[in-house]
């Protein structure tokens, strides 16, 4: 959520800067400017009705004192208290309009955030690794999985329906192997791990930016205000969800892994073969709350902690700046990390890493206090995939496939695997 202030001190800022994104929020700026007015004015009636109402108390006290009648005086300031009930009234339906309409507006950009409306302008920062060649056509990964008996589309339709899958034999131990090798690698770079719950409220989801904007893409629990978490990200970042934090606990650094939960809504056709886009897939995130100097820095350390996992794995990946017209709504910069996927011939996002800035401490109202001022501020708040579980098993079948169907592994896997 963005700073109410920042909005109505400088609204063109404000538009212009999402602009960039491709989005047109003139017209809520400015409802909540002239609402913000509105609201300014009741609260100076407010004050000016206290005001005297603590001059006339004063008066009252000094007419009992000289023995005086006070009657006059008092139900005159029973008005004025009735007058201050109805202001306060009218100020709490104002106060949730300007909220509602804020939760509608997506963060600001960094300023360094490449200029593009689409993801054909998102500017590639490196690439690891050459493309992998091989002497023969290479399979997809569905292909090479089903001629092995390991991953089973057909089965998993039967019993749920589209989009989802039974890993069997090497690829369900292949998949704990790599949840086991990510936990491993970032927890050696200082993150603790947390098992999360895998169902959350909206209060939640609303705290990091998918509510009410992307209510369609998440399953709801009928009858209860519980939903499916669509990742990671929202269970642990509103793990401090209302509180103060003391500086001295920054940075906050968490790895969880989880399963996954999404409706896919608007994919409608879209990669529809094999396990890219899933409604349920697992996946191993890295959350952190930082102080708000220390967010870009700490951005450029996340994205290297999750490509340290595509090094060791031996997969060749870029890392890609998203452009302002493919940012997600709640980010201020976003990397994406695309692993090399031979069957396509082109790459495949396997991990985003994002800065969040304030936004989504403001909608969760997580905050910290400054050691040395002793001032509260929002913290800074990022996450990333270290990595998306079933795109790294894609990735692996894929560059690590022989001509006879068979694959193999990386060596830095085979001790999570038993041998």
């Amino acid at each position: 959520m963005l700073d109410l202030k920042k909005v109505v001190s400088a609204p063109e800022d404000v538009v212009r800067n999402l602009k960039r994104r491709g989005a047109d929020v003139a017209p809520i700026v400015q409802q909540i400017c002239d609402l913000d007015d509105r609201r300014k004015e009741v609260i100076q009636k407010v004050e000016k009705l206290k005001q005297s109402r603590n001059e006339a108390s004063q008066a009252i006290a000094k007419l009992k004192k000289a023995g005086q009648d006070a009657a006059p005086i008092l139900e005159k300031m029973k008005a004025v208290a009735e007058e201050v009930k109805a202001l306060d009234s009218e100020l709490v339906p104002i106060e949730a309009d300007i909220h509602q309409l804020l939760l509608q507006i997506p963060n600001l950009l960094a300023e360094n955030v490449p200029e593009g409306t689409s993801e054909a302008q998102n500017r590639q920062e490196r690439a690891v690794g050459e493309p992998t060649q091989f002497s023969f056509p290479p399979k997809p990964h569905f292909e090479i999985g089903e001629q092995a008996g390991i991953l089973d589309f057909k089965k998993a339709g039967e019993v749920t329906g589209a989009r989802f899958v039974f890993l069997k034999g090497q690829a369900a131990r292949l998949e704990r192997a790599l949840i086991q090798f990510m936990l491993a690698e970032h927890g050696g770079r200082g993150y603790e791990e947390i098992l999360p719950p895998f169902i959350v409220n909206s209060h939640s989801l609303e705290g990091t930016g998918q509510f009410p904007k992307f209510k369609e893409d998440v399953f709801k629990l009928e009858g209860f205000d519980y939903y499916l978490i669509p990742t990671a990200e929202v269970p642990v970042t509103n793990y401090y969800r209302n509180e103060i934090l003391e500086e001295k606990m920054l940075p906050q650094k968490f790895m969880a892994y989880t399963p996954c939960f999404r409706s896919e809504a608007g994919s409608y056709g879209k990669d529809t073969k094999g396990m890219k886009r899933q409604h349920q897939f697992n996946k191993v995130e890295l959350v952190k709350f930082v102080q708000p100097d220390r967010s870009s820095e700490e951005l450029e350390s996340l994205v290297g902690d999750a490509e340290n996992i595509l090094r060791k794995l031996e997969l060749p990946y870029r890392v890609v700046s998203l452009c302002g017209g493919d940012t997600g709504f709640s980010s201020s910069y976003t990397y994406d990390i695309e692993v090399w996927s031979p069957a396509n011939m082109g790459y495949m996002e396997i991990s985003s890493c994002s800065n969040f800035g304030d936004f989504q401490a403001r909608r969760a109202n997580i905050r910290y206090r400054d050691a040395s001022t002793k001032k509260v501020h929002h913290v800074h708040t990022l996450n990333g995939s270290g990595l998306a579980v079933g795109r790294t098993l894609i990735a692996l079948l894929e560059n690590y496939q022989k001509e006879d169907g068979t694959f193999t592994v990386p060596d830095v896997l085979k001790k999570f695997l038993g041998n």
